[in-house]
């Protein structure tokens, strides 16, 4: 089982180099970090069952302090040689995507080809609406800036003609390290709604899916669901890499371990908040799950 870490880094915490090496140094497998370019300064909560009270208390400022995850993955990149590098998650329908496509490719050229694209739309209305993007449509964005964004990570000469983004034949330098692409993880799904969906777009455009937690019982009856669209698709299901973010523990880490591979997870990603130099959250998680 692959072990990563979700970390929320801010001007607050100990910087993403020292949080990336000191993963590096204990073995973690992965580092992800998340995006919210900005947030509403009042919102409803999102797709969850939190009232609007308690997600502000938990989250808001949370939120709003994010840094770009692709500097900050930059310096990480800078600082550690063998850890996977990974957005946790991007969300693609609040960038411009030549600009995105360039970005991520350049940062995969750079890290030696060792970026995991984990990719979303967005879970609260008013920031999509701030950022310019129909929220009742972002999943249709996703999908399409997706597609032009591969064509220019894999083409000589890129042009692409959608609902949401057209281009002319460009030429668009460097191309990703990782051929065809780093891998697209869709972040979707878990304590959102709307599941089907998430499975959906996995088929679609994902190399893998990474929803949130999901306990191993439910994910043996997604994954069930997942490998039937595969199927209609003509899609290869054992080629989809399964990522968890926030696992549901159980009674000892070994446990849990077992459970989530019996079921069909690759990986696991525990949230790790507000990390300090030497944090002992880290140290303990590492201490828990990397010799479980």
């Amino acid at each position: 089982m692959k072990i990563g870490i979700l970390a929320y880094i801010n001007e607050n915490t100990a910087p993403a180099d020292a949080i990336a090496r000191r993963c590096e140094e204990l073995g973690f497998e992965s580092i992800w970090l998340p995006e919210h370019p900005v947030m509403p300064a009042r919102f409803a909560p999102p797709q969850t069952k939190v009232s609007e009270e308690a997600y502000q208390e938990r989250a808001g400022d949370w939120y709003a302090r994010i840094p770009d995850p692709f500097v900050l993955l930059t310096m990480a990149a800078a600082a550690t040689t063998r850890i996977r590098l990974a957005t946790g998650i991007c969300l693609v329908p609040e960038h411009e995507p030549i600009t995105l496509a360039k970005t991520v490719a350049t940062l995969d050229y750079y890290c030696g080809g060792r970026l995991l694209f984990g990719v979303g739309a967005g879970g609260i209305p008013q920031a999509s609406a701030i950022m310019g993007v129909d929220f009742r449509r972002r999943w249709d964005v996703t999908r399409e800036y997706i597609g032009a964004m591969k064509e220019l990570w894999t083409a000589q000469e890129s042009r692409f003609e959608g609902e949401f983004v057209r281009f002319a034949p460009v030429k668009c330098f460097p191309k990703p390290r990782q051929k065809p692409h780093p891998p697209i993880h869709v972040g979707a799904g878990g304590i959102t709604p709307n599941y089907q969906r998430a499975l959906r777009n996995t088929v679609a455009f994902g190399d893998g899916w990474a929803p949130l937690a999901v306990a191993p019982q439910r994910l043996v009856e997604d994954l069930k669901t997942l490998k039937e669209l595969c199927a209609q698709a003509g899609r290869d299901f054992n080629a989809l890499e399964i990522s968890i973010f926030f696992p549901v523990e159980l009674r000892d880490p070994r446990e849990t371990i077992r459970a989530y591979e019996a079921a069909g997870a690759h990986r696991l990603v525990f949230n790790l908040w507000a990390p300090q130099k030497n944090d002992p959250a880290l140290d303990n998680l590492a201490r828990r799950y990397l010799n479980a």
